[in-house]
């Protein structure tokens, strides 16, 4: 889980154009918040790694899926609000994002 983390909070640094494609135009300062969010999961990432901060990270990283529910929410809104994505794969991401979720839980 740490891994998956990590290497996603690294995505927004290396392709923040990825996620400023799909950021809520409603949210102000994007590219600061693409930024904040994969340091956000960088840092959860890492302290998922030892047990003092296990139960911390994990109840951050459900706080932080909860937030980004915004985004998949928006991007259901319309076309251009999808970003260019699939219908089929915004509607997966929801339940997914409950199952990340409850897999955060079980490191609590």
């Amino acid at each position: 889980m740490s891994a998956v983390y990590i290497i996603a909070g690294l995505l927004h640094f290396f392709v923040p154009s990825v996620y400023l494609r799909i950021m809520p135009r409603y949210l102000p300062f994007p590219k600061t918040l693409v930024y904040a969010s994969g340091f956000a999961e960088i840092a959860l990432g890492i302290l998922l790694c030892f047990e003092e901060t296990r139960s911390l990270s994990s109840h951050a990283i459900i706080c932080m899926l909860a937030v980004f529910l915004l985004v998949h929410f928006y991007m259901l809104k319309g076309k251009k609000e999808a970003a260019g994505f699939p219908k089929w794969i915004l509607i997966l991401r929801v339940p997914l994002q409950f199952l990340l979720m409850y897999w955060a839980y079980l490191y609590t």
